[in-house]
């Protein structure tokens, strides 16, 4: 079978290699039918992600059918994967956030991921997509980052939010927040990407980064911020916005060493909230909206093409993302 495979920075291959056709107890074999490329593939490309080793399958936006009729599973069934795959022991796993497990294996990353035609997965990662279809399974992920981050900052329709950095995972938070109930304004470098957020998602409150935005009504600042930039500067440069007893949820990660006003900070009481990956809550939460319609997937996918076809597609959707929101290889 051909695998996505980032030989080392700069260089995707399409590998050959065996297909599976067995699987580990407790384990599933799943033919992938649709995969969302994402920035942190993109960041691999270009030798940017902290935790990877070189060469890596990537892909961990995965949407997939049961291989084999196996326990409660069968053949041919639409499947969500969520790609972290936890060790169950540690600390984080018995106290239920195995989304942030010390022992974290996530799919694409620390080891190879689903850009192929089959891979086996732990059932307890698997979940039915009943409604979904594989396009929409394949969103899942990315937006359950959002649902987890907002889930995080524990949001009321009383808050103001913003979100920085409106790509796909500032999106989908964007999203996630509104259906909170909360007020929801976007900041971004690019106007283009912030008039997409409007015409595709109606979201009126933007802001282009680097203009002041803390005039009436907004001289209060913000409850939670939410970032989703992946840039240390935009990070720091988000402190001063926060309201007095606001919260600061970081959803991107960075390589660099974050630095703030401690004065500042604690003046506002403020609560700096890490949020990684997402659990199985979140994945549920996702397909609800999808199923009822509260989520527009056909607004978030950008652009569909053949795996066969990536190779000479790949470096090329990297450079240029200002109007990409997902990309999705189908197999």
């Amino acid at each position: 079978m051909a695998c996505g495979t980032v030989v080392e920075p700069g260089v995707f291959k399409l590998e050959t290699r065996d297909l599976p056709n067995h699987a580990p107890d407790g384990w599933v074999l799943v033919d992938i039918q649709a995969v969302g490329i994402c920035g942190t593939d993109y960041h691999i490309l270009e030798g940017k992600h902290p935790f990877l080793n070189y060469p890596r399958v990537i892909g961990h936006e995965l949407s997939g059918r049961i291989a084999e009729s196996t326990g409660s599973w069968t053949a041919g069934q639409l499947v969500v994967v969520n790609p972290y795959l936890s060790c169950n022991a540690c600390r984080a796993c018995t106290r239920g956030k195995p989304n942030c497990c010390s022992n974290i294996q996530v799919l694409g990353v620390h080891r190879d991921g689903g850009l192929c035609s089959r891979i086996a997965v732990p059932q307890q990662n698997l979940y039915p997509a009943t409604g979904l279809t594989e396009l929409q399974a394949a969103m899942v992920e990315f937006l359950a980052i959002g649902a987890h981050a907002v889930r995080r900052a524990n949001l009321t329709a009383e808050d103001r939010v913003l979100v920085t950095g409106a790509g796909p995972i500032g999106i989908g938070t964007a999203l996630f927040a509104r259906l909170s109930g909360a007020e929801v304004h976007l900041m971004d470098m690019s106007r283009a990407r912030l008039d997409q957020a409007t015409a595709k998602f109606g979201f009126d409150n933007t802001h282009l980064a680097g203009t002041d935005i803390l005039s009436s009504p907004l001289q209060d600042g913000f409850d939670v911020i939410f970032d989703a930039t992946g840039n240390a500067a935009a990070i720091e440069a988000g402190f001063p916005l926060l309201a007095h007893g606001s919260r600061y949820v970081l959803v991107s990660v960075v390589k660099e060493t974050i630095s703030f006003s401690d004065p500042e900070f604690h003046k506002r009481e403020t609560q700096i909230i890490g949020s990684r990956n997402a659990t199985r809550e979140d994945f549920e939460t996702v397909m609800s909206a999808i199923r009822d319609d509260r989520i527009n997937t056909d607004a978030l996918c950008t652009l569909t093409l053949r795996l066969e076809d990536l190779p000479n597609k790949f470096s090329e959707l990297a450079k240029d993302r200002e109007g990409l929101i997902k990309a999705i290889v189908t197999l």
